[in-house]
């Protein structure tokens, strides 16, 4: 298995054989779970987070993972106490990367959800948060994060196709949103594996669902 190329400035991926990517900044979440034996990882799910909405920066989407977040920080965290969720992945605004859950294991980012008629899609997939909201663009250095990580998980896990949280759960999820470049993401990922993104419309068969 090869270390992953990264774009300049970015740090490279490498996913071990413990499910934890070299490169990465690790908080291991309690809020995860065995994946059921001989289960093939081959979605990824896109997200985004901020926390409080529209704010970015702080301590808060770590500690909503790690289950130690401060509810009197803010009005918008009472309603955040019953939760207990993670996902795999988090890339901040400058395109940190931040991991809480082994690719190896089950986090909980997708809730009720389905994916080609397959339910329960943490049980089969990875989860990328995006730093970001809905209402707004997301970073050039997120994307350039995103496409490289997407590659080392490719190396690492069976991943056919990448999609988001709003379309495995439509009508009660909407990230990573209309400001989420799909196109852009894709063009950075085949310039990653070194391929041309204007003659591959499967990028190494790997499928960019909303498109």
């Amino acid at each position: 298995m090869h270390r992953t190329e990264a774009a300049a400035g970015m740090p490279a991926f490498h996913i071990g054989a413990d499910g934890w990517a070299e490169g990465a900044q690790h908080e291991p979440s309690p809020n995860c779970d065995p994946r059921a034996e001989g289960t093939p990882v081959d979605l990824l799910v896109i997200h985004n987070i901020s926390l409080p909405p529209g704010r970015f920066g702080g301590p808060y989407i770590t500690d909503l993972f790690l289950n130690r977040l401060d509810y009197a920080a803010d009005p918008y965290f009472e309603q955040l106490q019953p939760l207990r969720v993670s996902a795999h992945f988090l890339i901040r605004r400058d395109g940190a990367v931040v991991q809480f859950v082994s690719a190896n294991d089950r986090a909980w980012h997708a809730g009720a959800s389905s994916f080609c008629g397959r339910e329960r899609c943490n049980d089969f997939s990875i989860g990328i948060e995006l730093e970001g909201t809905d209402h707004e663009p997301f970073e050039a250095a997120q994307y350039a994060a995103l496409a490289v990580l997407t590659v080392a998980l490719q190396q690492a896990c069976p991943l056919k196709s990448v999609t988001g949280h709003e379309h495995i759960a439509p009508g009660r999820k909407t990230d990573p949103g209309p400001f989420f470049d799909w196109a852009l993401y894709r063009d950075h990922y085949c310039r990653a594996i070194g391929i041309d993104a204007k003659k591959s419309k499967i990028a190494a068969d790997l499928a960019f669902c909303p498109m």
